[in-house]
């Protein structure tokens, strides 16, 4: 009984029995793997409370969930937690935006022109293997001491390896489909717009997937040097006054937003690929 009615919701839209019999086995696959992920979840965070309520760890140094929870609740109710995630959300939208497009103009350069490619290359790989962070009091003295540097630190830190994937992205585009172009007299927009770009979307999507974490990285990173507001400068004043439930809570949540972030993403990717 119980299977029949798992069969009629997993197979639901089916136009005959043998896409009935596939949509089941692949939606109930699909449904399986996430209900393991909530548990995992699940298990790690009744765990730790488990643990702290049986005084097995620290929780001066661990905190344990149900304080999270509680902290969560009064910065809510006071509205401090909207205004902190506010502020690390412009940042790394406006940082994740701007390194994106950038990189991706940058990129569609480099692969126009060959000579510029091979001038800039060697800098490339030297940029990337920098740490951005100690270009934070650089970005401090140059842009000031607010947004505009951790918006900076964000873009710093996802504009390099963006145009290094698409660029390789780009030459890894088939060389035949290219040469048939130009051989039929199609210019070099037209190679572009015709084969690269469409033929490089996965490989633009898996680089945009790539910068978001990055972007935030860069943010966080940014408002631990110099902020008076966000997730991390919560981590930071947490981790001064050993408020280690603040601190583990702003984790939380910026792995949330990780996690949301990727997923707009990847349903955005599934819809440019169903369109075309």
């Amino acid at each position: 009984m119980f299977k029949k009615i798992l069969y009629k919701i997993f197979a639901i839209k089916a136009k005959t029995e043998a896409h009935g019999d596939y949509l089941f086995n692949l939606r109930k696959k699909r449904f399986v793997i996430r209900l393991l992920q909530i548990s995992i979840l699940l298990i790690f965070f009744i765990s730790w409370e488990l643990l702290a309520h049986y005084e097995l760890i620290n929780t001066f140094l661990m905190s344990r969930p149900a304080k999270i929870l509680t902290l969560f609740i009064n910065m809510c109710q006071n509205g401090k937690m909207f205004l902190h995630i506010k502020v690390t959300l412009i940042e790394v939208f406006i940082g994740f935006l701007s390194g994106t497009i950038l990189g991706l103009i940058t990129a569609v350069i480099l692969w126009w022109s060959e000579f510029l490619y091979n001038l800039f290359e060697p800098y490339l790989v030297i940029l990337n293997s920098i740490p951005k962070v100690a270009l934070g009091p650089v970005i401090i003295v140059w842009l000031g001491n607010d947004s505009t540097s951790i918006i900076m630190m964000a873009l710093l830190v996802s504009i390099v390896i963006t145009i290094i994937m698409l660029i390789n992205g780009f030459h890894e585009v088939e060389g035949n489909k290219i040469k048939l172009l130009k051989t039929l007299g199609a210019s070099k927009k037209q190679v572009l717009l015709k084969v690269v770009l469409p033929a490089s979307i996965p490989t633009i999507f898996s680089t945009i997937k790539v910068s978001t974490g990055l972007s935030l990285v860069g943010t966080i990173v940014g408002e631990f040097l110099v902020s008076q507001a966000g997730l991390g400068y919560l981590i930071v004043y947490g981790g001064q006054v050993f408020n280690l439930h603040m601190v583990m809570l702003s984790i939380i949540i910026l792995s949330i937003i990780a996690g949301l972030m990727y997923y707009l993403i990847f349903i955005l990717e599934k819809a440019i690929i169903k369109w075309r």
